[in-house]
């Protein structure tokens, strides 16, 4: 069946039409600009560290939680509307604000400033994968959807290569002409770089305009008729996430509900204050100055361990609506053991590829001190990409095949793309060679790369179409969660804590494949059974389907 969009057919084996490879190509330009704007922040971290007299930690809080933890909330109510809404126009929106804010950053002057600029970039970009990976899935058909999700994914190692190859260059060509910053504005190099870099954004949100949006569900013969109220979950699940409302939410489902939200709340926060107690003992907290920036007091805690306290119980709370008010989607997500391992499984192995990534640029900056930055970027950089890329899509690709082979064959690759970086990654963080350093950067960054599109693959089939957007919402908190808001700030708190060490820090944070390697484990054994019986047990959560 061919409609406008011309991207819906009803057979599994009918070719692709050409108009879903263009709509892909556009959607891979969209997620290269997403993390040229997100992963700059690497080559610019100590410029910014001189000029704003903060730390690694500071460092690693900016990189990752400020941006994780509101990306990820924001990822949920984002995904509904991707579920119900027109993605194109999401995908478009989103696209404007993140670029408008990654531009604003060019204009902070103090870190707080930076930090509620680099909240809005994460809000903005919570917009593109729900949409992305939804549109992907009514493009093409299930056996090409890993490979068109890793396509899709290569935008991440393309964009984060090029984001270190255009600071590295905009910083040593701004240092040239104007050494003490421009005559009129006074801004230095890693400003000028974040200005450069988000303003072609907003003229490639007029491209993405003009994609036309597929009919759900129709390639999977699961055709799903337009919501007449899009908006209305959209704003429900706002109201699930808010801190505060909460309460009213929670005691709508009865007063035990109220006392558990209650107690998860003061949990998350002692937890919290516990964390700061026994970690920041004076010199490792972060005062990232978002208060002052915005002009209220905050409470005396260390923002990395706040916030984290925050999202989390606010995931615990929109979980807890989404099992009353949409059962089946959390019978299919949350209450799913092969799909919460997936999606945990792959966290672990973004906890330490976030930490690799962001970090490499800093480390090899301070360790081999000969090299000028454009050099750094143009190296570090191109190879990260080039590694990225082949590894992403060779990666999809033998998810595919082994899909055809065994109904775990994804999950064997995500578990691959966990243990083959390992022992390569600790001889590039320990080498005083910088050839070696960017030989194994290309490679050790392809084997990580391996395992997103099996993980991404795999979470979308374990739901109905109509779930994708949710799906891919709760498979990036588990990324953003797990990986994003905790490897690199972990990293960047060793680091600190040891003279600046980064070293140190990015190997740190190999501890956490034990638990990588026991869920995936465990999604082996689950995931073949949970993908055959879908439709029965959505149905058995209570979902109609004809």
């Amino acid at each position: 069946m061919n409609e406008e969009a011309g991207t819906a057919v009803s057979r599994e084996d009918a070719p692709v039409p050409a108009y879903s490879w263009y709509a892909l190509s556009v959607l891979v330009l969209v997620y290269v600009l997403n993390f040229i704007d997100r992963q700059i922040l690497s080559i610019l971290a100590n410029d910014i560290k001189a000029d704003l007299g903060v730390d690694d930690a500071y460092l690693g809080f900016l990189y990752g939680t400020a941006f994780a933890i509101f990306y990820a909330l924001f990822g949920i109510p984002l995904g509904r509307l991707a579920d119900s809404w027109k993605r194109v126009r999401l995908m478009t929106l989103g696209l404007a604000l993140w670029s408008a804010m990654t531009a604003f950053s060019g204009f902070a002057r103090d870190a707080g400033t930076l930090s509620v600029a680099r909240i809005g970039v994460g809000v903005g970009e919570a917009t593109a994968s729900p949409s992305a990976y939804s549109l992907i899935s009514d493009w093409f058909p299930a056996r090409l959807r890993a490979t068109a999700l890793a396509i899709y994914s290569s935008g991440l190692y393309i964009g984060g290569g090029v984001s270190l190859a255009i600071g590295g260059v905009i910083v040593d060509g701004w240092k040239k002409l104007f050494p003490a910053g421009d005559p009129m504005f006074g801004l230095v190099g890693w400003q000028a770089a974040f200005i450069a870099v988000g303003l072609p954004g907003l003229l490639l949100a007029v491209w993405v305009a003009t994609l036309r949006e597929p009919v759900r569900g129709a390639i999977d013969g699961l055709t799903t008729p337009e919501d007449p109220h899009p908006f209305r979950g959209f704003v429900q699940e706002l109201y699930t996430i808010i801190p505060g409302f909460t309460f009213f939410g929670a005691a709508a489902r009865g007063w035990k509900s109220l006392l558990l939200n209650v107690v998860v709340l003061c949990g998350a926060l002692f937890a919290a204050h516990l964390i700061t107690e026994l970690l920041a003992s004076g010199e490792g907290v972060i005062v990232a100055g978002i208060g002052s920036s915005l002009g209220v007091a905050l409470i005396p805690i260390t923002d990395q361990w706040l916030l984290l306290a925050v999202g989390y119980y606010a995931v615990f709370c929109w979980a807890s609506a989404l099992r009353v008010r949409d059962y089946p989607t959390f019978a299919l997500t949350w209450g799913s053991p092969a799909f919460l391992c997936t999606i945990l499984g792959y966290g672990t192995v973004a906890f330490m590829a976030y930490s690799a990534s962001y970090w490499g640029a800093p480390y090899a900056e301070r360790t081999f001190a000969a090299i000028s930055k454009s050099e750094l970027g143009f190296f570090l950089g191109g190879g990260g990409a080039v590694g990225g890329f082949l590894g992403v899509i060779l990666g999809g690709r033998m998810a595919d095949t082994l899909l055809q082979r065994t109904p775990s064959g994804r999950v064997w690759v995500i578990l691959f793309g966990l243990l083959s970086p390992i022992p390569l990654a600790v001889l590039q963080y320990t080498t005083s060679s910088w050839t070696l350093f960017i030989l194994l950067n290309v490679v050790v960054g392809a084997l990580a790369a391996s395992a997103l599109g099996a993980a991404a693959a795999t979470s979308q089939s374990l739901v109905l179409p109509r779930m994708r957007g949710t799906a891919t919402a709760t498979f990036f908190l588990a990324t953003t969660l797990v990986g994003l808001a905790l490897g690199p700030y972990l990293a960047g708190y060793v680091s600190a804590r040891n003279d600046g060490d980064l070293s140190k820090g990015v190997l740190t944070t190999l501890w956490i494949t034990p638990i990588g390697f026991a869920l995936l484990l465990a999604a082996i054994r689950l995931v073949p059974k949970a993908a055959a019986t879908i439709v029965e047990r959505a149905r058995a959560a209570g979902e109609e389907i004809g």
